[in-house]
């Protein structure tokens, strides 16, 4: 039902046309007129030099007439920011916050506050894009090669990555990886049995039957003891410790499978590893896992950084991103993505994974944790935690309980005759225990479990069997029995680590609060992010990350919620995501939606998956063909692969459009089998194809399903949208059009939302069942993927409500277009719709720049000068740029940055191809350089620093000059080992 209009909304209407296309800038009230940068101020000029009469006439040329909604989003009206966060901490009262002792992956953790307020909070790190410019992201690259030298290090590997998206999906890597991995000999043999320990975390196995059915793979689940080593098998996974706690020894197991050619994963628990021995020193091939427990918080299931380490031997192999260290222009150290050929848009249906986001917000994080603990500080964190297992086995015993782990780090497994008593009286003092089944139960201890949390949980098992505590009355009785200096530990000798971790400096140096705060500020001022300047990334939507959509993700009613937590004691997340589905049902014109998919890739995946199921159910599993643009992003074809499919490419045409002869010759060639279109709308070219309803009709008339790529919703929330257009499923990048933070390369949501067919198979999870009742088993660890940031997009849509969300669309496109007319005769834009405009972003061509001996790539170090980072370079087309100015920003930014690229412009017609030493040539332009006694160049100082007149009032300086990165790459080196072994003068 429609909302009945309010008085503002009718107050509203009574605006003239270009005040009611921005909202009410002079009401402080109205979210929109804070989070659209345009104002009413402004419009005339913007439509003057568009070259249009109104926003509506705009509209109307940009997008084809029989795909525009007929009637405004069923979403409530917006509402102002003070009423979101009284809302969001009146739904927050409703989740009740367990002490949670149920583990399974997940542990409460202490986030210090330093970290919280200068990382978590911090706009300068959460704003962030992916370091693709390694000149302007030096800290966060700083950042990630501690956390990678930190899993390196505490896992016994050789080369980590910059972090994955759950501990699940990092061991379903693992398993792929191993498989593109097997032998010559092994393939021709037909070796596809993966053994899975029968110790493995539900989620995790959940998760692994979902990747290994599409690729061939048979997974076979057993104890690792039986285990046969037979030729059949290519690899095994070992939990370590397993789900119950158990601490297995794996040294003959590994050395056994070896023998065999049997690689070898392990799952391990990160801060086990502080005590325990490395699974590297076995000679394993890949460790996996979560790094949620070093200062994360729990937030309902996300998002967390995994982490994924393996064997040098494997570096072109391991997915997601690796930080290398290469040096610049001047010689001097520098860091960038190290291989970024491995990624998806170079190897498309070639790659072996479909990853290409990280968790990278969350990996600096727990990077910090570590820097700012140092190894002393995870011992005794670690022992602590050790200790109070410890303690709490003796309590058992002096109970007559039956603990049945012969060794452990943290979790206990007891064994009782009464699940539904203990569950009673443990739930009546607002603690949770992990019920394996009726007569089982683990309890996961955790670094913020107090004294006085111990003493409560001992009288819950007295109470169990009506028992007295053996004392321990007091907190302070309790400490003195409990000594964590105690070297006495329930770990088995020939398991208990030997071997030195974390001696770098970077680990030994910033232990109070003041140094690690200025440590964190001394990376943050090498990073360029949207709270200095606009980030115009092409397909990538940097829009404001508003201040009220990330404040409740501090609040501990949020934060402090265990993802197995019973279902009642999340009322309030609970609503919020069923409304959050709902609202994205409306946005998008489905039936359904999960939001289980924790990044844009994973959200392709899903897709694909559920198109799968569906095919089958109809008898028609067959179907395996997905037909896929060749304009299409790299992680389309790599899902479909990944999904089990068979990618064939159709052409574009001259003006960047589906090619509709080619597209229908294959479309009727491939009928029989057809499975799916993937198609992104707008187009990745940016515009709005007018012949979409003609695509997706041929693909429902020959028997297959549309698949929507949701990058660029921005462009449609409001005015169209993926139903309307005629697609089955699309995943929504909510790290995108929906305002969470890309955090210097994640965390990343992407939901899928499905027409009414496709309901029934959307995912589960074997622990707290999701989807529909014909489920596909998980995508993601947690039952709704990364829950705590899903916070930040409904209150997006909250705030906004369905008349800002309109106009959020609206003035993105008025932006672009603003931009296309501002650089015309300059610039030339390689695509646009069939009356000249561009969708909410625009494509320019640099390709004959080369005449002067310019690359795009000058031009991109170029405008870091500026104060800018560059936009999409050379996706979808090498040797340009894609320009996304999203809603976000104003006509001053707007102007500043045509402004830059004019005056770009003006300094490639003054050089030659004959001229090497040039302003742009040598762009980047460090403050070392301009300072240096020494100036040789034929270009000022100023010109090089200060080209325009705005940059002196508010100038960014790189810290280093350009990469060199082939240098990098043939001296792979990732982890924080002494400059001076690998950087050559």
């Amino acid at each position: 039902m429609r909302h009945p209009p309010s008085k503002l909304t009718i107050f509203i209407e009574l605006i003239p046309n270009f005040v009611h296309f921005i909202g009410l800038n002079m009401n402080t009230e109205v979210f929109a007129a804070r989070h659209i940068g345009i104002t009413e101020r402004d419009l005339p000029h913007m439509l003057e030099t568009i070259g249009v009469e109104s926003v509506e006439q705009l509209i109307y040329e940009t997008i084809p007439d029989d795909i525009k909604l007929k009637k405004p989003l069923d979403l409530p009206q917006g509402i102002s920011e003070h009423e979101f966060l009284n809302h969001l901490n009146a739904l927050a009262k409703k989740n009740k916050v367990f002490k949670s002792y149920i583990g399974l992956g997940y542990h409460e953790s202490l986030t210090p506050s330093v970290i919280k307020r200068n990382i978590l909070e911090n706009p300068g790190w959460y704003t962030a894009y992916t370091p693709y410019q390694a000149e302007i992201a030096q800290g966060r690259l700083e950042a990630l090669l501690n956390f990678q030298t930190m899993v390196a290090d505490l896992t016994g590997m050789e080369i980590a990555n910059a972090s994955l998206l759950d501990e699940s999906t990092a061991a379903a890597e693992a398993m792929s990886m191993l498989f593109e991995l097997r032998s010559r000999q092994q393939k021709k043999d037909g070796a596809v049995k993966f053994f899975v320990s029968e110790e493995i975390l539900p989620q995790t196995l959940s998760l692994l039957e979902t990747r290994a059915i599409p690729l061939g793979i048979e997974l076979v689940i057993g104890d690792h003891e039986a285990f046969d080593f037979s030729s059949d098998f290519y690899a095994a996974l070992l939990q370590y410790p397993g789900k119950h706690g158990q601490v297995n020894d794996y040294a003959s197991f590994v050395e056994k499978a070896k023998a065999k050619d049997i690689k070898v994963a392990v799952a391990a628990d990160i801060l086990s590893l502080v005590m325990l021995t490395p699974p590297g020193e076995w000679g394993v091939d890949a460790v996996v896992g979560t790094t949620q427990r070093f200062g994360i918080p729990l937030g309902y299931g996300g998002p967390h950084a995994a982490f994924f380490a393996t064997k040098e031997a494997y570096k072109r192999n391991i997915p997601g991103r690796i930080i290398g260290i290469t040096k610049d222009t001047d010689g001097n150290p520098a860091l960038r993505m190290a291989l970024q050929t491995r990624e998806q848009h170079i190897k498309r249906d070639k790659a072996t994974s479909n990853i290409c986001t990280a968790q990278v917000l969350l990996a600096v994080m727990a990077g910090m944790y570590a820097v700012f603990h140092g190894p002393e500080g995870l011992k005794y964190i670690a022992n602590s935690v050790h200790q109070k297992a410890r303690a709490f086995d003796k309590v058992l015993k002096h109970l007559g309980l039956n603990q049945l782990n012969s060794g452990f780090f943290d979790t206990l497994k007891v064994k009782i005759d009464n699940v539904d008593k203990l569950r009673k009286i443990a739930e009546h003092v607002e603690i949770n225990l992990n019920y394996i089944d009726h007569n089982h139960v683990s309890i996961s201890f955790n670094e913020a479990i107090s004294n006085d949390d111990m003493l409560k949980l001992i009288k819950v098992f007295s109470s169990y069997k009506e028992a007295t505590p053996n004392g321990n009355e007091s907190s302070k009785d309790f400490h003195a029995q409990m000594d964590n200096t105690s070297s006495e530990k329930s770990i088995p000798q020939s398991l208990q680590r030997q071997a030195p971790f974390m001696q770098h400096e970077v680990f030994n140096s910033y232990h109070s609060e003041t140094e690690l705060m200025r440590y964190i500020k001394k990376l943050e001022r090498k990073d360029l992010a949207l709270n200095h300047s606009m980030i115009s990334l092409g397909s990538c939507t940097m829009k404001l990350n508003a201040a009220s959509e990330m404040l409740p993700l501090s609040w501990p009613e949020w934060g402090n919620i265990h993802p197995f937590a019973p279902i009642d004691q999340a009322q309030g997340y609970q609503e919020v995501l069923k409304s959050l589905e709902e609202q994205l049902n409306v946005i998008t014109g489905f039936a359904a939606t999960s939001l289980q998919p924790n990044s844009g890739a994973q959200g392709e995946y899903a897709g694909l998956m559920v198109i799968r199921a569906y095919h089958e159910s109809r008898g028609e599993g067959h179907r395996n063909i997905c037909l896929i643009p060749s304009s299409a992003h790299g992680t389309n074809p790599a899902s479909a692969v990944m999904a089990g499919m068979q990618v064939v490419v159709t052409k574009t045409d001259e003006k960047g459009n589906i090619d509709m002869e080619d597209l229908e010759e294959k479309a009727n060639k491939y009928a029989d089998n057809l499975a799916a279109l993937m198609v992104t709308y707008p187009s990745t070219h940016g515009v709005f194809e007018s012949s979409i309803r003609q695509i997706t009709k041929l693909i429902h008339d020959n028997g297959g399903q549309v698949y929507m790529d949701g990058a660029n919703m921005n462009a449609q929330v409001g005015l169209t949208n993926p139903a309307t257009i005629g697609a089955d499923v699309c995943h929504l990048n909510l790290h995108k059009t929906f305002a969470i933070p890309h955090g210097g390369g994640g965390p990343g949501v992407g939901p899928i939302c499905v027409a009414e067919q496709l309901k029934p198979f959307l995912p589960t999870n074997p622990v707290i069942k999701t989807g529909g009742e014909k489920a596909i088993t998980a995508i993601s660890a947690a039952p709704w993927g990364s829950s705590l940031v899903c916070l930040i997009s409904y209150g997006y849509i909250k705030m906004l409500g369905s008349e800002g969300l309109t106009k959020a669309t609206e003035a993105a496109i008025l932006n672009a277009n603003y931009i296309k007319d501002r650089l015309k005769g300059k610039f030339d834009v390689l695509y646009t719709g069939e009356r000249g405009r561009a969708a909410h972003e625009m494509i320019i061509d640099c390709r004959p720049f080369k005449a002067n001996g310019i690359e795009v790539t000058d031009i991109a170090k170029r405008l870091i000068d500026y104060g800018f980072h560059a936009p999409t370079v050379s996706f979808p087309v090498a040797g340009t740029m894609m320009i996304e100015p999203t809603e976000s920003e104003s006509l001053a930014e707007l102007d500043r940055f045509c402004d830059a690229l004019l005056s770009i412009r003006a300094e490639i017609d003054e050089v030659s191809a004959n001229e090497t030493d040039n302003v742009l040539k040598n762009a980047p332009h460090t403050l070392a350089m301009l300072t240096s006694d020494s100036w040789s160049h034929p270009y000022s100082r100023e010109k090089a620093a200060f080209p325009l007149p705005y940059v002196a009032e508010n100038k960014f300086w790189p810290s280093i000059r350009r990469t060199d990165e082939a240098f990098g790459d043939r001296n792979l080196m990732c982890t924080c080992a002494p400059i001076e072994d690998y950087v050559e003068a």
